[in-house]
């Protein structure tokens, strides 16, 4: 009895020198790296917001005030209105872990509609507004059952709705241009996000306004409701998010047909920015590219679930202000590319470390 007794207070001394140990470790100091990685982490934008602040600094200082200037920094915001919108709208399928290569030909299709339901057909141009932005949301809804009840691959899609939405540009508009002085004096609702106004000693337009609503009012949404956490919850693991209580079919198809919405008001705001509605605008090819690049360089990771919308609006003005910059510079138009390629295999190698780091 007395050995174990022994026994016991031994093995309770133990362990208290052994809990006395542990609570003596002191807690793991992180270094920079570390806390700049959580910063990262817990804000995407910030790596863009940066690049931004970099690039605008460094163009200042090599071009003086005319870079900083009212005018230059505004023409900026209305280069980018477009792919600003069309960012907006690929950010959210990017969001899912999906991707959408239709959305530059929607918004280029919806302008073709609001065009010629006006001109063609005589319907009033309010009306025709609502009818192209009601066709470029059944699209998305299209697009969103495919992906979400049959199950097809978001690229497959979307490549083939590109096709299919490019081809009908043509045939429907039977590749016939509304000139802008056709719609001034016909139709002038059409150019309504065209409309110019002086705030500062800047030039905006209602185009930049929509661009500057839409992206904030998404970034609210995203952040603070249910269905902004149901998005994340799905492009980051969707069976858990099914298990978890989310409707990822409805979550999918509010997403897709959100996005085609958006890409018509895209067409919407294309007409007020060119003043004409043509089939054959370089928006339809260009804006596929250039929203997914502005996500890219904002931060948004491709494999869904983590990102910020405003890191793609960062990511647009990106691409503005290198364009404007070398523009002003007097350099060969293909440094722009080169930069806005290194740009975006940096990003992407950001959003690897990060996640690196953090599993």
């Amino acid at each position: 009895m007395s050995s174990q007794t022994t026994t016991d207070n031994d093995y309770e001394s133990a362990s208290a020198g052994a809990s006395s140990d542990v609570a003596s470790f002191e807690p793991h100091r992180k270094g920079f790296v570390g806390h700049f990685h959580d910063m990262l982490h817990t804000t995407p934008a910030l790596v863009p917001l940066i690049v931004l602040v970099g690039a605008i600094i460094v163009f200042g200082l090599l071009l003086g005030s005319k870079f900083f200037s009212p005018f230059a920094l505004t023409l900026i915001l209305q280069q980018v209105q477009i792919v600003g919108v069309l960012a907006a709208a690929q950010s959210l399928v990017i969001l899912t872990a999906g991707i959408d290569l239709s959305v530059g030909a929607l918004a280029v299709l919806s302008s073709v509609l609001m065009g010629q339901f006006t001109f063609r057909y005589g319907i009033p141009p309010a009306i025709a507004v609502a009818l192209g932005l009601t066709v470029g949301t059944a699209i998305g809804a299209l697009n969103g059952w495919l992906v979400s009840r049959v199950k097809l691959p978001p690229f497959i899609v979307t490549l083939g709705m590109w096709q299919i939405v490019l081809a009908a540009n043509y045939l429907f508009s039977r590749n016939e241009t509304i000139r802008s002085q056709e719609i001034k004096a016909e139709a002038p609702f059409l150019q309504f996000l065209g409309i110019k106004f002086q705030l500062a000693g800047a030039t905006l337009t209602l185009g930049v306004l929509l661009m500057l609503g839409l992206i904030l009012g998404l970034a609210y949404a995203l952040r603070a409701t249910a269905w902004g956490r149901h998005v994340y919850a799905v492009g980051d693991d969707p069976e858990a998010a099914k298990l978890a209580g989310v409707n990822v079919h409805r979550t999918i198809m509010s997403v897709y047909m959100l996005v085609g919405f958006i890409c018509a008001l895209a067409g919407w705001v294309m007409i007020g920015r060119f003043g004409s509605v043509t089939p054959s605008a370089s928006t339809g090819m260009m804006g596929n590219i250039q929203s997914i690049t502005a996500v890219v360089i904002g931060g948004i990771s491709l494999f869904g679930g983590r990102g910020s919308i405003l890191g793609a609006f960062f990511g647009a003005l990106i691409v503005g202000v290198f364009e404007l910059g070398l523009r002003m510079a007097g350099a060969d138009p293909q440094w722009t590319y080169l930069l806005i390629g290194v740009l975006i295999i940096g990003a992407v190698t950001v959003d690897q470390w990060i996640r690196k780091v953090s599993a």
